[in-house]
């Protein structure tokens, strides 16, 4: 994408009401604009990151089995009087009224619809076990607003429901989730750590909580620091074995760590003194165990190996897939701006024109950023008539991983400039170079192999 064809509305100033660095820069960067009190547009960079994260969970989703669909923002009061549920929630679900007179909400989460669907086409044990999940905007009618989209009152989610024969096999499927969300945070460059939780309104006794650490976290959490050196890498894992899945969610939750709700004082003080932490937790994620809580009252039922019906215990597991991108950036950034880690970069080059209308120098970034496209990947070509220092200070701001320069300078001795926004090292090198680099980088970010880079050429091809 060229920059002087794109919708990138940056600010030099911070917002007066920006109070957390994810707000501010968000704001700042043109990724989000406020339309009401906790609600906002997502413009298009913001837009980009968004997709990006929401790919990676649909991925890891799928590769632990789960099936995708999509329900609907507004529901019907009935099936969550049902449930029992419609009074006992809260002033924070927005209910109305259609022209019909009848009662609706805004749903804040589908446990009730997801069930009535299940109920009406699942009547076997045969076609269990069965997780569905959709990613779809929600609504939290919130007090007091605020953070960006930390808090916001619409909100982008994931959540996933799954329906077993009875308590180990849901057990397994509580287990699979905790690992299917270990990757996908992993995979966008971040480290959450699963708490003991309260359940809250959706109800059950085993939960657990996904935070990712932050001074501006709205949870206090206790943990051994010797969570923070558990990865699961590269490590293949088989949804399907109960005994893999049930031994990696025992690694992560042996070392204590808790919220400030579960937080027992008597068994934090058996870690190590060396290793007890205590930090503030940006919450990005929950899963559930909760039973029957739904199936009894609702007849969600099937017909068991003995032909007699059973109820299904269901879980609820869920993602804030708009809440991630404020959080990646709290974890991320510096005075400068936002830092993407490359698995959810917008854009994964940036490159900057030092001279627009130096016939070599148009040249030479337009063989670059056709080369970077033909590895499948995105370039923001910065082709505009800023000054030096603008561009700079933009492509900082807006966190691109990697950032190649281009100048007359430069050409002459037959070099760009690649950039880390993270560490701030430079390195000249031939444009040749400068795409293998970048090829090498994000290989292992697109879960597959990259497409492969151009056949090494004399400089002179470039000019």
């Amino acid at each position: 994408m060229r920059l002087s064809r794109y919708f990138l509305p940056v600010l030099k100033e911070t917002p007066a009401e920006a109070q957390i660095a994810s707000h501010r820069l968000m704001l700042r960067a043109g990724m989000i604009k406020q339309a009401s009190a906790g609600i906002y547009s997502w413009l298009p960079l913001g837009f980009k990151v968004l997709r990006r994260i929401e790919r990676i969970v649909h991925e890891e989703q799928q590769r632990a089995g789960h099936i995708p669909m999509l329900m609907p923002t507004l529901q019907a009061a009935d099936l969550w009087r049902e449930s029992g549920r419609y009074d006992d929630y809260g002033e924070e679900m927005l209910r109305i009224r259609d022209r019909h007179d009848r009662d609706m909400l805004y749903g804040p989460t589908n446990e009730e619809l997801i069930t009535d669907i299940f109920r009406s086409h699942v009547a076997s044990y045969r076609d269990l076990p069965m997780t569905l999940y959709h990613i779809q905007w929600k609504f939290r009618d919130e007090v007091r607003p605020r953070f960006g989209v930390m808090r916001g009152r619409e909100f982008y989610m994931k959540d996933g429901y799954n329906f077993d024969i009875d308590k180990d096999a849901a057990v397994h499927a509580y287990n699979r989730h905790m690992v299917s969300y270990l990757r996908t945070y992993e995979r966008m460059g971040l480290q959450a750590i699963p708490m003991r939780a309260e359940t809250g309104p959706i109800g059950g006794d085993l939960s657990h909580e996904f935070l990712v650490l932050a001074d501006t976290g709205e949870s206090e959490v206790f943990y051994d620091s010797a969570i923070t050196d558990l990865s699961l890498g590269d490590r293949q894992v088989d949804y399907d074995d109960w005994d893999e899945c049930a031994g990696i969610v025992q690694e992560w939750t042996t070392p204590y760590a808790r919220t400030d709700d579960t937080h027992d004082d008597s068994l934090f003080n058996e870690v190590p003194e060396d290793r007890r932490r205590t930090r503030r937790g940006i919450e990005v994620g929950q899963i559930f165990y909760f039973g029957t809580k739904y199936s009894e009252p609702m007849g969600a039922t099937v017909q068991g190996p003995d032909g007699k019906a059973v109820p299904v215990h269901m879980g609820s597991h869920g993602i804030g897939v708009s809440r991630l991108v404020g959080a990646i950036i709290e974890a991320n950034h510096d005075d400068r701006g936002i830092i993407w880690p490359e698995g959810v970069t917008p854009f994964h080059v940036g490159l900057v024109n030092l001279k627009p209308g130096d016939p070599e120098a148009d040249r030479a970034c337009e063989k670059l950023y056709q080369a970077i496209a033909d590895l499948g990947l995105e370039t923001l070509y910065d082709d505009t008539d800023e000054r030096a220092g603008g561009k700079f200070a933009t492509m900082d701001l807006i966190g691109l991983p990697w950032r190649i320069t281009v100048g007359p300078r430069g050409l002459k001795h037959g070099v760009v400039e690649l950039t880390c926004r993270r560490t701030g090292d430079n390195a000249e090198m031939s444009p040749d170079e400068a795409v293998e680099r970048i090829a090498e980088i994000y290989a292992p970010h697109h879960g597959r192999e990259i497409a492969e880079p151009m056949a090494r050429r004399s400089f002179h091809t470039w000019l």
